[in-house]
């Protein structure tokens, strides 16, 4: 990762997830924060919701047998410079930050700082909509945009 001040702009990544489960779009991000932890990246994973953020915490402890995914919950700023993955309720990273998970209807605060930003998106209309609106605001700034249908 570069210093401060990124010269470029993060990818962002569209994951839009076909499945209606409740726990649907917590379990690509579990997917998602396994494989960049494994590639030795830090991951922040930003929510609005403290409930949905206990609920992942929880199926990170429980999700795989075979793999402790070292993380905390962080009610403040977040650090990574202790944990190499981090929920938090905030609006963006305030470090450097390998990969960007953004749960939130809106844009991440910063987005400079991440690496790599991924959206998840649900089958929930309201989600959609505001992950369209997210979209959007990411292409008229400029970003590199891609798009996964799960």
């Amino acid at each position: 990762m570069e210093a401060e001040g990124l010269a470029t702009q993060p990818s962002v990544t569209f994951y839009v997830v076909a499945d209606p489960s409740p726990t649907a779009q917590l379990s690509v991000a579990c997917r998602i924060v396994e494989k960049a932890w494994k590639a030795g990246s830090t991951v922040l994973v930003q929510h609005h919701d403290a409930a949905e953020l206990a609920r992942l915490d929880e199926m990170l402890w429980v999700g795989n047998e075979q793999n402790f995914i070292p993380h905390e919950i962080a009610t403040t700023a977040p650090s990574i410079t202790t944990t190499p993955v981090i929920l938090n309720g905030g609006t963006g990273p305030t470090a450097p930050v390998d990969v960007l998970i953004n749960l939130t209807p809106q844009l991440p605060g910063r987005p400079e700082l991440a690496g790599r930003i991924i959206e998840i998106i649900d089958t929930d209309p309201a989600r959609r909509a505001a992950g369209r609106e997210r979209f959007r605001a990411y292409r008229e700034r400029g970003f590199a945009l891609e798009k996964h249908d799960l």
